[in-house]
């Protein structure tokens, strides 16, 4: 079962988000405190949304997703943050299902994108995503700014 997470779902949504964190090798990189999730998703201007899978009232996955906009296209679309199924339910069809869940709402709302990131070498994950016909993005390379370089830039002169 596929639903909108509640704000019950948040200290559950944290444990995966650490797990996920923890699989991909970055645990010492997760910041986020139940009150930053709250808000980002159920705050007066959520700007994140999330969906849960459940397995006999069980939460064994999560997907969080926020708007993206194409120029080129001229519509939104989904920027997929996280998707994660807890390892003994995996093979199940719950991460299928989360994904689906996503595209119908592309779909329903008229967006034409639904996008995310993937560890290259996280093959498992690379080959679910190709089976269901997502296609890699090779010719773009994801740049970032995080801590100390984003707050320097601001002060830069020129």
């Amino acid at each position: 079962m596929i639903r909108t997470a509640t704000v019950q779902d948040v200290p559950e949504i944290i444990a995966m988000i650490r797990e996920l964190a923890d699989y991909e090798k970055a645990l010492h990189e997760v910041r986020v405190t139940q009150e930053q999730l709250e808000s980002a998703l159920f705050g007066p201007s959520p700007a994140l949304h999330a969906l849960i899978a459940e397995q006999d009232g069980r939460v064994v996955g999560y997907t969080l997703w926020f708007l993206s906009f194409s120029t080129w296209r001229g519509t939104h679309g989904i920027y997929m943050e996280d998707l994660y199924v807890r390892p003994e339910a995996r093979g199940g069809g719950h991460g299928k299902a989360l994904m689906k869940e996503l595209a119908r709402i592309c779909v329903e709302r008229g967006y034409h994108r639904l996008e995310w990131s993937v560890l290259d070498w996280n093959q498992p994950t690379i080959d679910f995503y190709k089976s269901i016909g997502a296609v890699p993005m090779d010719e773009w390379t994801v740049y970032r700014l995080t801590d100390e370089p984003l707050r320097r830039l601001p002060q830069q002169a020129g």
